[in-house]
């Protein structure tokens, strides 16, 4: 089995390769992302349009666990891929088992400061009188949840990396899918009522449906994965820096978007007056939307990475060439499109969220989202640079290239931007830092693929 992947990785057209390893990725996330829009849409149906920013001002917390569980597997994976090229079965076994560790001390030292703090967290996200009773009871389920998931993110990474994307991609639709199912039953008066509470009810069964099934398929004889749960204790330190390491980009972008997302609440908060529980409800939209619109190019970006680390390690320089100069181009293709889509179709999208029809809502919801799909198709050069970078085992520049819009530019634009022209200035804010980091990102990248072209020869 192993030799067949190696064969896939190592030999295989990269084209065909990069699809194949794209799709179960990308309808996987696809699926994940659909579960947010659906878990929001019924939320403002059973509760109203103020609920939706509740959801807003709980996912911080979401985003941090997400971004461990996203370090971890990165890291791990990069670690197991670059092994993997060289055949080194005691690494790749020792990735996977301080991976796991690593992952359940850290995400359990999250949930339980959470629990401990969570009037005070849910204040200092930016929670308005209208929606900090919702996002409470939001909060008081998902916490339980949070180490399954952060696990089944793990998993997946590590599952495409030993070459089974179809497993990451079935985990994912799991937990989404019966998540999308049990939300009306939760939430609605013809089920148990539960409202808020019970759209975290189904997330927490969703995500534990997923860490299951995706841990279960490790375990099997026909994976490279080899966990050992005898010895599962048995931590390797000095790999714990290098996971952390190659891992703490992913970690600063998803952690980062919640710490963007708390600064954001709280402009709203002090800007926008008496309407302010309306406008983060509206941002709570822009975020699931454009988590949903892009999720097809960050699943593109998943069936690279393990084809990056592999041939990276193997110094097959002419595959790893031409894998990021095709996935490059798919990805900017598709960041236009959703551009355009946006463009036409942005007040469509917001009544969809909106049972009493609030006409603030659907107008200044439409116009915001317009504004940060602007910036859509300058992100395509960041995000193939810090995935490429981060697979190639590149920590520090994979950090800068997270760091530089979600935090050098983002938090002193929106700042400036706010106190000049209102709340719009933080619509303006996205496209301002994309258009920035996106032209550097670009420079970057054709000096990479120029550095590359000089070791194919």
């Amino acid at each position: 089995m192993n030799k067949e992947k190696s064969e896939m990785l190592g030999k295989m057209n990269v084209r065909k390769l990069l699809i194949k390893l794209a799709i179960p990725a990308t309808a996987a996330m696809i699926v994940n992302a659909l579960y947010n829009l659906v878990d929001t849409f019924f939320v403002a149906r059973g509760s109203g349009t103020d609920s939706i920013g509740a959801l807003s001002i709980a996912y911080p917390i979401q985003l941090i666990v997400l971004g461990i569980g996203l370090m971890i597997g990165v890291g791990s994976s990069s670690v197991f891929s670059r092994a993997f090229g060289r055949k080194d079965e005691e690494s790749m076994k020792r990735s996977v088992n301080t991976a796991i560790m690593l992952n359940l001390v850290l995400t359990f030292l999250i949930s339980g400061f959470s629990y401990i703090f969570l009037n005070d967290l849910l204040v200092f996200f930016g929670a308005t009188e209208g929606n900090i009773g919702y996002a409470r009871d939001y909060m008081t389920v998902i916490l339980i949840a949070l180490i399954p998931y952060s696990l089944s993110i793990m998993f997946n990474n590590l599952t495409r990396a030993e070459g089974r994307p179809k497993i990451a991609m079935w985990s994912l639709i799991i937990g989404a899918g019966l998540n999308i199912v049990l939300d009306p039953i939760f939430i609605f008066d013809f089920g148990f009522g539960l409202g808020v509470r019970g759209a975290a009810i189904a997330t927490g069964i969703g995500k534990t449906a997923s860490f299951i099934y995706v841990f279960h398929k490790a375990m099997q004889k026909e994976s490279s994965l080899k966990i050992d749960l005898k010895h599962i204790y048995k931590v390797d330190f000095s790999m714990i820096k290098e996971i952390v390491a190659v891992g703490l980009p992913s970690f600063t972008r998803i952690a980062m978007g919640g710490v963007l997302i708390i600064i954001v609440n709280n402009l709203i908060k002090q800007y926008a007056g008496t309407e302010a529980t309306t406008y983060q409800s509206i941002y709570g939209v822009i975020n699931r939307l454009i988590r949903f619109s892009l999720m097809p190019g960050f699943g593109l970006v998943q069936g690279m990475v393990p084809i990056v680390g592999f041939n990276f390690g193997a110094k097959l320089y002419t595959r790893l060439h031409d894998v990021i100069d095709y996935a490059s181009k798919l990805l900017l293709g598709y960041f236009t499109f959703m551009f355009a889509f946006v463009l036409l179709f942005a007040e469509y999208l917001f009544m969809i969220f909106t049972p009493e029809n609030n006409a603030l809502f659907i107008s200044e919801g439409a116009y915001a989202f317009r504004i940060v799909a602007l910036g859509f198709s300058f992100i395509t050069y960041q995000v193939i640079l810090s995935s490429g970078y981060q697979a190639m085992g590149y920590p520090v520049r994979a950090f800068i290239v997270a760091l530089s819009r979600r935090f050098i530019l983002f938090i002193p634009i929106a700042y400036l931007l706010t106190y000049l022209i209102g709340v719009n200035g933080i619509w303006w804010t996205f496209f301002a830092a994309d258009i920035i980091t996106g032209s550097l990102s670009f420079l970057v990248y054709r000096y990479e693929m120029n550095d590359l072209r000089k070791k194919m020869v």
